[in-house]
């Protein structure tokens, strides 16, 4: 598969096989995160590559929890919306039971944190799709990266004080009948274009 391919064929997965992801394609795909343009080539996002089942559990309650007591406000962002009707439910799970969770943190104070972060996210998404691994960009702990429970427990894993989520990634083998991501080219409805 090549750039354009696997640009063109990545698709966001919501539904994931109970699987494990090996370290190798892990390292793999954090690696072209880390190799990912950042402002004056500053470099600071910070990888927190979450496998462990139990603190993702956990992190799945804390920002069902937080949800859950939020209230809808007018031209409040649509997907923001869904989370927080979901999680007034019960049973919200933002990661979609992947089996891994790649939260990308940067300095709270750096005017291109989020910026950063996305590019190496979309990085990270595009080698997991030429590696047959499902993935999809997650924005709840970034909605929440003031959270005091929330940061008080990404700190506890190794998130340092002056910084914030930015941005997340879940990645894993999809639940599909071959097992790989699906990658129907899909037409474009919107992003215009000018030419001059």
């Amino acid at each position: 598969m090549n750039t354009y391919e696997s640009i063109l064929t990545r698709r966001s997965t919501r539904k994931y096989l109970n699987k494990p992801v090996s370290k190798e394609l892990l390292e793999k795909i954090i690696e072209t995160g880390r190799y990912a343009p950042s402002g004056g080539n500053s470099q600071s996002n910070h990888f927190i590559v979450i496998q462990n089942k139990q603190i993702i559990d956990r992190l799945v309650k804390m920002v069902e929890k937080a949800f859950s007591k939020m209230e809808i406000t007018e031209n409040m962002y649509r997907s923001l919306q869904n989370s927080i009707n979901l999680s007034k439910k019960g049973g919200y799970v933002f990661s979609y039971n992947a089996p891994v969770l790649i939260i990308v943190a940067n300095k709270r104070d750096y005017g291109n944190n989020q910026a950063d972060c996305a590019i190496a996210l979309e990085n990270m998404m595009l080698e997991a799709n030429e590696l047959d691994l499902g993935s999809c960009y997650i924005n709840q702990l970034k909605w929440l990266n003031e959270d005091r429970k929330i940061l008080s427990y990404l700190q506890s894993l190794g998130m340092k004080e002056d910084e914030r989520v930015y941005g997340s990634l879940i990645i894993g083998y999809p639940d599909t009948n071959d097992g790989k991501p699906l990658r129907r080219v899909l037409p474009r409805k919107g992003n215009v274009v000018t030419w001059l």
